[in-house]
């Protein structure tokens, strides 16, 4: 089937911030009440962003697009998380293909992402893509973000203390991709559109096993395990096409429930490792005259009898550039995101990683309460 673009407007006109090239970004005045001024971690690469840290959070993994070359790749770069700052990024992929959704073992010695390197028709691909850009590069076109759904994506592990040959997971036909393991290892979380239309499965750490979790019309991706394994919070667009809602689900795919709804584009949920917080990326799109501005919003949780509850969402940042793909650090007190943040005079904002230390207590007291069951969002909210 042909590959299905998923568009979310990610980096449309975004405006043009004043600091040049300085890395501590400057913080509003919602945002430092909940975050230390962000500090960029990368550089050198034309885009950076979805990253991701080590067990250990002394390195951070993550998808770069080379000066030279037209398909994000994936990197390893070193962390400190007492003074971060930008180091040298190690190219973990083999280097061609698309590749995405980077993510550490367990152990913290091997790094699983998704790639398209060993497609038959490589060279085709690429040459297309240098094509298109360099024509969008004479022109002077900035296209609108898209995520192509390449049939030729497999899930890979790569052994980070001893390199060599790749250890592949998935070969069905279709794009496998969107991909982590459990907080035990024990199992692989991924997306695939085998059976038509992507949808989310599991299988054994080794890619045994698979299972079917979710199978309705639409995109069902983006997801991950929380923390103690029992539940899955991921995005979908079951409802209209490209705009996608934050949903969560027992980790059995039983239980679906919808945390988000209306007029808006919400992804890319990210479980907090020891509050019962879930944070990800949204924006209103509900009125076509204004340029939609991508912020991380957080909310809190509960699980009871009842079953998943959440309250109102409280919006973390504000900045006029685009703000997603939030992840905290294992232990809790760190954002890691990838942001349009910094540029040189003239230019428009690329997008980077950046991090910044939580308030916690900030953030404790100014997210709401979890809600009554009653007033829980649902599938048919307006």
């Amino acid at each position: 089937m042909p590959a299905r673009r998923f568009r979310t407007s990610l980096f449309v006109s975004l405006l043009l911030v004043a600091a040049a090239n300085c890395l501590p970004s400057r913080a509003s005045e919602r945002e430092a009440a909940f975050l230390s001024p962000p500090v960029r971690l990368t550089d050198g690469l034309t885009k950076a962003g979805e990253g991701y840290f080590s067990p250990d959070m002394t390195q951070i993994c993550y998808q770069g697009i080379p000066t030279a070359y037209p398909f994000y790749q994936i990197y390893v770069q070193p962390f400190d998380p007492a003074a971060p700052r930008i180091t040298t990024p190690t190219r973990i992929s083999p280097g061609r293909g698309r590749t995405t959704c980077s993510w550490f073992t367990t152990d913290g010695r091997r790094l699983l992402f998704a790639s398209s390197h060993l497609d038959p028709a490589l060279e085709q691909t690429e040459a297309a893509a240098i094509a298109q850009a360099e024509a969008d590069a004479r022109s002077g076109r900035r296209r609108r973000y898209q995520w192509d759904f390449d049939p030729q994506m497999d899930l890979f592990v790569a052994d980070l203390d001893t390199p060599g040959p790749l250890r592949q997971l998935t070969s069905t036909p279709g794009y496998d991709a969107e991909c982590s393991f459990s907080p035990d290892g024990d199992r692989l979380l991924f997306v695939s559109d085998r059976d038509g239309d992507p949808d989310i499965y599991v299988a054994g750490a080794d890619g045994s096993d698979v299972q079917q979790l979710t199978d309705r019309p639409g995109y069902d991706g983006g997801p991950f395990f929380s923390p103690d394994g029992n539940w899955i919070a991921y995005r979908t667009d079951r409802l209209e096409p490209d705009l996608l809602q934050i949903h969560v689900m027992r980790a059995t795919g039983e239980d679906d429930i919808a945390i988000t709804g209306g007029r808006g584009v919400h992804w890319a949920p990210y479980w907090h490792p020891t509050k019962p917080w879930l944070i990800w990326t949204g924006a209103d799109h509900s009125d076509p005259t204004q340029r939609p501005n991508y912020d991380l919003w957080l909310v809190r949780y509960a699980v009871t009898a009842a079953g998943f509850q959440t309250g109102e969402p409280l919006r973390l940042t504000d900045h006029p550039g685009a703000d997603v793909l939030p992840v905290f650090s294992p232990d809790g007190q760190l954002l890691l995101w990838t942001a349009s943040r910094d540029a040189a005079a003239g230019r428009r904002p690329a997008s980077q990683l950046y991090v910044s230390r939580l308030n916690l207590d900030a953030i404790d007291a100014a997210v709401p309460p979890v809600r009554p069951l009653s007033s829980q969002p649902s599938e048919t909210s307006p």
